[in-house]
């Protein structure tokens, strides 16, 4: 059964002995990031890596409040959040759907049936007000106060104090589909955060779609980039508009809601990368294999989850843009200042006694990297339906997910590996890949002292690295201009004749069969181990 709520997962760790309750007084203040940033990284290293869930029971300056870290922060976590024994079994199941056997017969087509209604069953639900948790207690106008909320200050340079964990809502003026995102919001004050859209982010383009209609003459004389998602452009671009156009600009709103503290398979719904017309919602419901349960905001146009902890909703105002930063980033790094949408807080409607959920991210591992390696393992099959000659991937987590890509191929063709490159840079959020290593089929990418070995010797640095030019993470501090700059491909699969390598290719050391049968049936008697 999925989990209804944050509280029925807590419960669920619980029972698992996954939590630990800590009733002693702790700051919200970078005192829960160093206890959490600890405890991601108990047994690094080892097949238990991972401490365990961190329910902070005696928040200080927060009478009875209560905050949720680390819930993710394990491999048996993570299959616990996703209700499965294997993250494999949830790709196999997507390969089912996307890759269903062609009927041959009437009764093939009669047992297609119920997977057609199984699928129909994923999609969100709408239920009343008065059947939503979310909705018992409600806060508007002078009464709204995210001071009020116990919200974290990870590390000593950030900002300010950030909200780590929340499923932004936003909806496509133009085609009405709704997107959920995982920006973090640093508090301004009691009214107002930051939204840090990063420019290639879906929010952001709904930001654009609406700036496009607001103001349809301005696409080619102005970075609508800068403007609705920050950036080092934005100051200039606004300077160059006219008082009458700037005015009309920010005299419009996009409307916004922000859930914190959902089920975990909403939450983790959040940072997938999904096909561009698929809601995040029904991804949740089929990770879940129940819908997910909406409810329409208090103050907004939106459909918020059900039985969130808290909801957030209110609005951005084209054109306007606050400094936001420094952050201590995934990358292991501070991200710097820069200017970025406000968020203006107009209701706060929450649960009795809420329970606030935050993560920390910092240098790995953390919490992060056992989501990341969800997404890797979950979403596989939609890379291999656009390259079906990806055998596996991997991405380190010390690679921060966008800083490293290990693929090894089925290889067919000679320059097969660099049409593989181009093709991953050509792939949604894995275009921001800034170094993509490719392998043979029979090298195993989850094993880095392998693929280490491979690179290493299968290379000719000059021949087998490839250079390309394109957009890179924001986050990339190292790249020449913020958001563009290089890549890097390197080739490690074996080389052909066709491509130039007219020496016999040597074979790699493997001992003879037999020989490993019979030492195995002797091995427990020789008393090495």
């Amino acid at each position: 059964m999925a989990y209804t709520d944050l509280r029925d997962w807590i419960n669920a760790l619980h029972t698992a002995g996954e939590l630990k309750r800590i009733t002693q007084e702790v700051d919200p203040i970078l005192e829960m990031a160093e206890i959490a940033d600890r405890a991601a990284k108990l047994g690094k290293g080892t097949a238990k890596a991972g401490g365990p869930a961190l329910l902070f029971e005696n928040v200080k300056g927060y009478p009875g409040a209560r905050v949720l870290m680390n819930q993710f922060g394990s491999e048996r976590r993570m299959n616990l959040a996703l209700e499965t024994n294997s993250l494999d079994d949830i790709a196999d199941r997507i390969r089912i759907l996307i890759r269903p056997e062609t009927p041959t017969s009437f009764m093939d087509k009669l047992k297609m049936l119920p997977k057609l209604a199984e699928v129909g069953s994923f999609f969100p639900k709408v239920i009343s007000a008065k059947e939503a948790p979310c909705k018992q207690v409600i806060h508007r106008g002078a009464d709204v106060n995210l001071l009020a909320l116990p919200i974290l200050k990870t590390w000593p340079q950030d900002g300010g104090r950030f909200i780590t964990l929340p499923c932004v809502v936003t909806r496509d003026p133009k085609s009405g589909k709704r997107n959920v995102g995982m920006y973090r919001m640093q508090v301004y004050d009691g009214q107002t955060t930051g939204m840090h859209w990063q420019r290639q982010k879906v929010a952001a383009e709904h930001m654009r779609e609406r700036l496009r209609a607001t103001t349809p003459d301005l696409a080619g004389n102005v970075d609508l980039m800068a403007i609705t998602s920050g950036g080092t452009a934005a100051a200039a671009s606004l300077d160059t508009l006219s008082t009458t156009t700037l005015t009309k600009i920010r005299g419009d709103r996009m409307e916004v809601a922000v859930a914190i503290g959902t089920d975990p398979a909403t939450t983790f719904s959040a940072i997938v990368p999904a096909p561009p017309d698929v809601e995040e919602y029904l991804i949740a419901g089929f990770l879940r294999q129940k819908p997910v349960e909406l409810v329409k905001a208090e103050t907004v146009d939106l459909e918020v989850p059900a039985h969130a902890e808290y909801i957030l909703e209110g609005y951005v105002e084209l054109g306007e843009l606050r400094t936001e930063g420094p952050f201590g980033d995934h990358t292991g790094f501070y991200t710097m200042q820069d200017d970025y949408p406000v968020f203006h807080v107009t209701c706060i409607t929450h649960r009795k006694d809420p329970v606030y959920a935050a993560t920390i991210v910092g240098k790995p591992p953390m919490e992060d990297a056992w989501m990341g390696k969800a997404v890797e393992r979950i979403f596989l099959p939609l890379m291999q339906l656009t390259l079906p000659e990806i055998v596996d991937v991997n991405l380190p987590p010390e690679g921060v997910f966008h800083n490293l890509m290990i693929v090894s191929i089925k290889k067919s063709y000679a320059g097969h590996a660099r049409k593989v490159m181009n093709g991953i840079w050509a792939m949604g959020q894995a275009m921001f890949t800034k170094c993509i290593v490719v392998v043979d089929e029979d090298c195993d990418v989850q094993d880095l002292a392998e693929v280490t070995l491979r690179t290493t010797n299968n290379i000719d640095p000059e021949r087998d690295i490839q250079f390309t030019l394109g957009p890179v993470d924001s986050l990339d501090h190292a790249s020449r201009l913020p958001n563009y700059g290089s890549k890097m491909g390197i080739d490690a699969t074996r080389k052909w004749p066709a491509e130039g390598f007219n020496r016999p290719w040597p074979p790699m050391l493997t001992m003879d069969t037999e020989v490993k049968a019979k030492v195995d049936a002797l091995w427990k008697k020789l008393g090495i181990e």
